[in-house]
């Protein structure tokens, strides 16, 4: 899944895109390369972000969204947790919804995800973008993210939402410490016994940066470790900024693991 934010003040590429025109060139770019899902995201969710207006989050992405659509048929996710961005999204061939708060934040969004039929990533944040960051603190952290799924799933599956449209993301960076991030990496196999697929999003992030001293743009090699222990340990979806680079990794893992 490669990474496009149309957005000022994302953590790692915000403000990198001032046209759609460049944006969907990025995105043809990286399916070249070899994604298999373009993820837009109109909002940032960094830590201490400030929400967006709903008006100025479809202007940033539906734009995109359609220039993409028009030259390329490749999955789209929409990074939104607004029910009427989704369901704009979807409008314009958008194929999955990709939901930081897991249908918390908008009560329409389990309704309009089931009714349109298109799968759900649900994924883990202890508090908000605003303040995830300041404590994050857990009992037990992988036995309280698989209750938190469970808990999700149960509200999607009642609002109709089939257990084969539901993915899970266990939010690496949203609400974690810098060793709940290594965690989550190390024990995704107890997460993955639940028996949905998992994506996973280490891509840059400030664990690694803070593990290695280094800034975002020098966090490949950490993002490629990240992703290759996380695969190894149950993850189907890769979220990376770095498409090329993590598809080279991906071939030699599969080689290696037998799977290719």
């Amino acid at each position: 899944m490669g990474i496009l934010n149309v957005t000022p003040d994302s953590f790692s590429d915000g403000g990198q895109f001032t046209s759609s025109q460049q944006a969907t060139d990025f995105a043809i770019k990286m399916i070249n390369e070899g994604a298999d899902i373009i993820d837009i995201g109109g909002e940032s969710s960094r830590p201490g972000a400030k929400p967006v207006p709903l008006d100025e989050e479809l202007k940033r992405i539906k734009p995109v969204i359609k220039s993409i659509r028009e030259q390329t048929d490749c999955l789209i996710s929409i990074d939104t947790y607004k029910a009427s961005v989704a369901e704009a999204a979807i409008d314009l061939g958008v194929d999955i919804i990709n939901d930081i708060t897991s249908l918390s934040y908008d009560q329409s969004m389990a309704n309009l995800v089931s009714t349109r039929k298109v799968p759900i990533i649900l994924m883990h944040m202890q508090g908000s973008p605003q303040n995830m960051q300041l404590n994050p603190s857990y009992n037990n952290l992988i036995n309280d993210l698989i209750i938190f799924f469970k808990t999700k799933i149960e509200i999607a599956n009642k609002a109709g939402i089939l257990d084969n449209m539901i993915i899970i993301d266990p939010g690496i960076g949203f609400g974690k410490s810098v060793e709940d991030n290594f965690e989550i990496i190390r024990e995704l196999k107890q997460i993955k016994a639940m028996g949905y697929p998992i994506l996973l999003g280490p891509s840059r992030k400030s664990f690694i940066g803070e593990a290695l001293n280094l800034p975002v743009k020098d966090r490949l090699e950490g993002t490629m470790a990240s992703i290759t222990v996380g695969i190894i340990n149950g993850a189907n979806i890769v979220r990376v900024h770095d498409v090329i680079e993590t598809k080279r990794t991906v071939l030699i893992l599969e080689k290696l693991l037998g799977e290719d």
